[in-house]
């Protein structure tokens, strides 16, 4: 069959004639849908970029006070847990007003208790500091 035979069929049928290797000799083509071609070849970039996982690791802050109430800071080591192990890093600040300067003591000791608890699914990264009227710790995960 000849090169302008297969064109004409190709065309009859919404076919393209498709050059597949141009510096070889006699060079190749190959009949086929281009349009269709080029659809399921995007398609399979978008799925290769769907499987790969695109997870950037953020800082996710948790803020106490040292008053806070024993179940409200379950609640929040629990959504620290579940950050923890979605991959973020998880930064604690616990931030004093007034008299609650003269108790430091108790911060240190609530993440004392925060880390043991956590010991499980996260290493400390930056102990507990105080700077001005804020603490803070900074977890990462194992």
């Amino acid at each position: 069959m000849s090169r302008n035979e297969a064109m004409s069929r190709a065309r009859e049928a919404g076919l393209d004639l498709v050059e597949v290797a141009p510096t070889s000799e006699p060079p190749v083509c190959r009949i086929m849908d281009y349009g269709k071609w080029q659809y399921q070849q995007k398609r399979k970039i978008r799925e290769a970029h769907k499987r790969h996982q695109h997870h950037t690791t953020t800082l996710k802050e948790i803020r106490l006070r040292p008053e806070t109430d024993k179940h409200d800071l379950d609640i929040k080591l629990n959504h620290a847990r579940e950050f923890l192990e979605k991959g973020h890093k998880v930064q604690f600040t616990m931030f004093f007003r007034g008299r609650q300067m003269l108790h430091r003591d108790q911060g240190y000791e609530i993440y004392e208790n925060i880390t043991e608890l956590l010991q499980d699914v996260a290493k400390i990264e930056r102990p507990s500091k105080m700077s001005g009227r804020r603490m803070t710790l900074l977890l990462v995960p194992k």
